[in-house]
């Protein structure tokens, strides 16, 4: 078995006390000693920074680039412009999410394409370009407070506008700042050479930025009712199913699964991706979810919101026939199959949680 990777922050991590897990071939902190709690509850009432280094960069330049990229990904890059972020998808022949992107468009023929750390070899076969992963971090700094926290050491990466992109330096050193994120909150996220991620680590640390770790990353993403790859988006699940009709160019000359989408549009999918709500108990994924004794879905991520105080999941359900008033409808009860322990809950619109407006 090869040897996990390692975030230019890692030595950071371990001084820090971190608890450090595998995740898509890197180990990474989970959390600190803080705990997972805090360190969401510091993100949603202040601010917190997340090492994100996982992520790939796969770098796509050249006359061709913008080509290249619209031809391979679902979003339409005319909607946008150099010096903006799009988020897109890459679909298969039957639209199935074979991952989920963020595209930064850092100059005229260059951008930057971020995929999850388990495609991004994939990714890069799939629009051509670099992999250029192992030579940066990247820093999410993310909250209500977190461009004024972040201002105070490096007023430049705070000033980028919500889904900009911009190009500025950290001590002499080049780096890309995107007002983008996974949490639902306002902030940043910063591609910085692996040179000199620990020393602007350390200064957001010091400017009173929580230190979190990925089980914070993905309490807050659920709440914010964000998709997770290998979750609500994978083989099989196309973004009509997960309510991401908006990442679909549908007027683009080439559109992998095209037949599929405008069928799902125009007809309605199968099923839809649907919030649950229920008591103090967390929901979990792969429950089996019920509506008057007739199966009609199941959760793909649940855990215990901190802001609510409740179970909460993401979960598909069945929207044909009798059986898809749950998908159909808001406020409808259900009952969540927990190891054999019914558990009442209620299908909700998304967010869960709203966070704090982009500045």
């Amino acid at each position: 078995m090869a040897s996990p990777r390692r975030s230019p922050l890692h030595d950071a991590h371990v001084a820090a006390g971190a608890r450090l897990v595998l995740f898509g071939g890197w180990e990474m902190p989970l959390s600190y000693p803080s705990g997972t709690v805090a360190e969401h509850l510091a993100c949603r009432r202040s601010a917190a920074c997340f090492d994100v280094s996982h992520l790939g960069t796969v770098r796509v330049a050249g006359p061709d680039a913008w080509e290249r990229l619209q031809r391979a990904l679902s979003n339409d890059l005319r909607r946008i412009a150099p010096g903006h972020a799009q988020y897109s998808h890459l679909l298969d022949d039957d639209a199935s999410v074979v991952d989920d992107v963020i595209v930064w468009w850092t100059g005229d023929d260059s951008f930057d394409v971020m995929p999850n750390a388990s495609n991004t070899e994939p990714v890069r076969q799939a629009v051509g370009g670099d992999d250029v992963t192992a030579g940066r971090a990247v820093i999410a700094v993310q909250g209500p407070e977190a461009r004024s926290l972040l201002g105070g050491v490096a007023p430049e990466l705070a000033a980028v506008a919500r889904f900009g992109v911009r190009q500025a330096t950290w001590e002499g050193a080049p780096v890309t700042v995107a007002g983008t994120g996974y949490t639902g909150e306002d902030g940043v996220e910063i591609a910085v050479p692996a040179e000199a991620a620990g020393s602007l680590w350390s200064a957001v640390v010091g400017a009173g930025v929580v230190p979190a770790g990925l089980g914070a990353r993905d309490t807050l993403r659920l709440e914010a009712g964000l998709p997770l790859y290998g979750h609500e988006l994978g083989p099989g699940i196309t973004p009509v199913q997960a309510g991401l009709s908006w990442v679909v160019g549908w007027d683009k000359a080439e559109l992998r699964g095209r037949d599929v989408l405008v069928a799902e549009r125009r007809d309605g999918p199968r099923r839809r991706l649907r919030g649950l709500v229920a008591g103090r108990r967390p929901l979990r994924d792969g429950a089996t979810v019920t509506a008057d004794g007739v199966t009609i879905g199941h959760c793909t991520s649940g855990s215990f919101s901190p802001v609510l105080g409740r179970g909460i999941a993401l979960a598909y359900l069945d929207s044909s026939g009798d059986a898809g008033a749950g998908a159909g409808t808001f406020g409808v009860p259900v009952v969540v199959d927990l190891r054999g322990t019914p558990v009442d809950a209620t299908t909700v619109p998304l967010p869960f949680v709203a966070g704090s407006p982009a500045r």
